[in-house]
């Protein structure tokens, strides 16, 4: 997009208001389109995209109040890949972690693109996932695109925007303000053909977008977890609502329309997240004894009636595998059956 056509757009804008704006108001809207300009000269894979750009995502164009610029770094034709968004706690645990890490890496290896928020806990693992695997991932952030939010995703920032896009309704030096968060959250579920919520609280702010994915007509998945310390109770209210439950990919494949699926890569059969058959399993009487909870080390022993020291052989190996994790006040378990 050049200066000229810009222009055009914004006196076009300008002369279907009923009243003239201030002339401040005019200087100041200058100097913002002037601004996203320079910005996007800046380099070559920044991208200013409007909604009548053959590049603008046609799902977005359907929600009631589609942005009407994007700014994006990184690989604009991303956006036009069917998707699933992937949303959660921020504080998850180590079993939704790896649980969002696997989908995503399962749905970009049948040819969806992964959308999320590059917030940290599972919006950063759904990133990381996609990102393992061929990397068609896109994120949308709550500030400007060239705001790192949080610090801690700087390389995951950089990685995506070499293998997908990373994206924003504003203006590129916004800086992270809370209100601002929910607002680009009807974003992310306006990409995807649905939502995926991994695990989440009643109050998470990722209930926001599995709402926005319901107002604009999208389908909602959730997965269910343990009942005991609330973590998944937003999923499981979800589910009661309507949501779609979610034990393996092909749960969110089969609600897919028709003529996507004919257009995907072959699925495996119904097979569970975690794809280990219980033949497989090692380590069975002492996998059994570490929950999806934190499980201390003496319940453990406990529990499998196994010695201490064959119990800390075996929980390295288990590790090593990613079956368990360490973690403060002992083990839990990454993997289902």
């Amino acid at each position: 997009m050049d200066v000229s056509e810009l222009r055009q757009r914004v006196e076009q804008k300008s002369a279907s208001l009923p009243i003239a704006l201030p002339e401040p108001q005019v200087a100041a809207a200058w100097r913002k389109v002037e601004a996203a300009l320079t910005w996007q000269r800046q380099a070559s894979h920044h991208y200013l995209i409007c909604r009548d750009d053959p590049l603008y995502p046609p799902l977005l164009q359907q929600i009631a109040d589609p942005p009407s610029v994007l700014f994006i770094k990184g690989h604009p034709e991303a956006l036009l890949r069917p998707a699933i968004a992937i949303v959660g706690s921020r504080a998850a645990s180590h079993a939704g972690l790896a649980l969002a890490f696997q989908l995503a890496a399962e749905l970009d290896s049948i040819g969806l693109a992964v959308v999320s928020g590059m917030a940290a806990g599972i919006d950063g693992a759904a990133h990381k996932g996609a990102l393992s695997h061929s990397g068609s991932t896109i994120a949308v952030l709550g500030t400007g695109v060239e705001q790192i939010y949080p610090k801690r995703h700087r390389q995951l920032y950089h990685d995506i925007q070499q293998y997908g896009a990373v994206v924003s309704e504003f203006w590129p030096d916004i800086t992270a303000f809370a209100g601002n968060f929910p607002k680009r959250n009807r974003i992310i579920s306006g990409l995807a053909l649905g939502t995926l919520v991994v695990e989440a609280r009643r109050r998470s702010g990722s209930l926001i977008s599995a709402r926005t994915a319901m107002e604009q007509g999208r389908e909602v998945f959730a997965i269910p977890g343990p009942v005991i310390s609330g973590d998944h109770q937003g999923c499981h209210d979800l589910i009661k609502n309507g949501a779609k439950l979610v034990e393996s990919l092909a749960d969110i494949v089969e609600e897919l329309p028709p003529l996507l699926q004919s257009h995907l890569q072959a699925l495996p059969g119904h097979v569970p997240l975690q794809t280990e058959h219980n033949s497989q399993l090692p380590f069975k009487t002492l996998l059994a004894s570490v929950g999806y909870e934190t499980t201390p080390l003496d319940v453990v022993v406990e529990q499998s009636g196994i010695t201490l020291d064959l119990v800390l052989e075996q929980l390295l190996e288990l590790e090593l595998q990613g079956w368990v994790a360490a973690v403060p006040g002992g083990y839990v378990r990454l993997k289902r059956n």
